[in-house]
């Protein structure tokens, strides 16, 4: 495993980030622990999660179960980055969501609590909240770094412009800002190459993209269809809308020898601002299967033939819409 510094930081990550979405609502725990092991012992050593992850149990049940194997010991939590987030309602109280200081108190000491962790390596604030000033976000992440329960702060779903405000902002008070961002990201979603991408390498954050098989369509859909396996409707209705690109691209596939949902994480991965595509296994097959992306080198050629099947906004601003 060649581990990659997560954006400028020189904390060394696995080019795979394992997401644990899947924990408790679809993957049962037993199955979850197995997962985390195999994972491990294969060299991911960073791992996703939410507060709200879980939710259709209750939130924070994903964290609860991380905690719960990382309560086994045998140097679980101190090989583990571990990743969370902030933002989403909690509760039912008006101030148990969003990233107001007094909720992103309340957040940590419940992610520290059900992750049975001291800290968190990455805290991430899932959205952002328009409502609040960045001088009180950043004051309430600036405590929570003095005092060791956060180690570095990331964003998720943030556009180009907030990247740039919420830096400018910590630059003002001297302090790191953000270090990663976690965005859509895939052949088919290639909207942030416009703007997100080239800001995140102009500030030195890594880019953690979240489906990177768009929800299962660059997964080899249509040999699953074959053997009678129908996808969920979103999956679907995606597919009846992309059936002759997804038909192109599964085709580059077999001529390539090559899975495709191996193709999209390798293609991912050669993008030199991409830290690590999170990627979410219900079953260890699901795992094996996103470690062998790690094994595959895209040729220039095929990412031309990519870029004709699955094409991206242009290139990056002003260019791509102006002179």
């Amino acid at each position: 495993m060649e581990y990659r510094n997560l954006g400028r930081t020189g904390l060394k990550v696995s080019p795979l980030c394992l997401g644990t979405m899947n924990f408790g609502p679809r993957t049962s725990e037993e199955d979850s622990f197995a997962i985390m092991d195999c994972a491990l012992e294969e060299g991911i050593n960073f791992f996703d999660t939410a507060n709200r992850y879980g939710r259709e149990v209750h939130p924070g049940f994903t964290e609860e179960i991380i905690g719960r194997w990382f309560a086994q010991g045998g140097n679980r939590r101190e090989q583990v980055v571990i990743a969370t987030k902030v933002y989403g309602a909690m509760g039912d109280g008006p101030n148990e969501r969003g990233l107001s200081a007094r909720h992103i108190r309340q957040a940590v000491e419940g992610s520290l609590r059900r992750l049975q962790t001291d800290f968190i390596d990455l805290y991430q604030m899932h959205h952002v909240d328009r409502n609040t000033p960045w001088e009180e976000i950043w004051q309430a992440m600036e405590r929570l770094v003095a005092e060791g329960k956060v180690l570095y702060v990331g964003s998720s779903n943030f556009a180009a412009l907030h990247i740039a405000r919420a830096q400018c902002t910590a630059a003002q008070r001297h302090f790191m800002g953000l270090v990663s961002e976690q965005s859509l990201y895939n052949l088919r979603n290639r909207i942030i190459e416009l703007e997100v991408i080239p800001a995140c390498r102009e500030y030195g954050l890594g880019l953690i993209p979240w489906s990177p098989l768009a929800g299962g369509l660059l997964g080899g859909i249509l040999g699953k269809e074959t053997e009678g396996r129908r996808a969920g409707d979103g999956v679907q209705k995606s597919l009846d809308k992309h059936r002759e690109q997804v038909e192109a691209y599964e085709t580059l596939c077999t001529e390539l020898d090559k899975v495709p949902g191996e193709v999209a994480l390798a293609w991912l991965l050669k993008n030199p601002v991409v830290t690590a595509p999170i990627i979410g296994p219900r079953t260890m097959e699901q795992l094996q299967s996103a470690l062998h992306a790690l094994e595959i080198e895209i040729a220039d050629e095929t990412v031309q033939r990519l870029d004709e099947i699955w094409p991206g906004p242009g290139g990056e601003a002003p260019e791509a819409y102006a002179w």
